[in-house]
């Protein structure tokens, strides 16, 4: 409210309502098992979220976000223009 901003909540029991959580999680899964403690453990922590932000994806064209972005920014490809 304090920000007058719109805000979806999903559904209880209705995870194709949250597909980008749901996959966060699934990932996050593969290194972080349940049950799994998770103490102060910043630089593992981090290690895990640079190798997830640096996986290729499939509806990248199987690069990684980061490679992505440069692609486009070098070829100018699906780019709008300021002009």
């Amino acid at each position: 409210m304090a920000t007058d901003l719109p805000v979806f909540f999903a559904d209880p029991h209705s995870p194709w309502q949250r597909p980008t959580n749901e996959n966060t999680n699934r990932l996050i899964r593969e290194y972080l098992t349940k049950g799994t403690e998770i103490v102060q453990r910043q630089p593992y922590l981090t290690a895990i979220a640079e190798e997830l932000n640096n996986r290729p994806c499939a509806c990248l064209g199987f690069y990684t976000p980061q490679k992505k972005i440069h692609k486009l920014l070098m070829e100018g490809e699906g780019l709008a223009s300021t002009n």
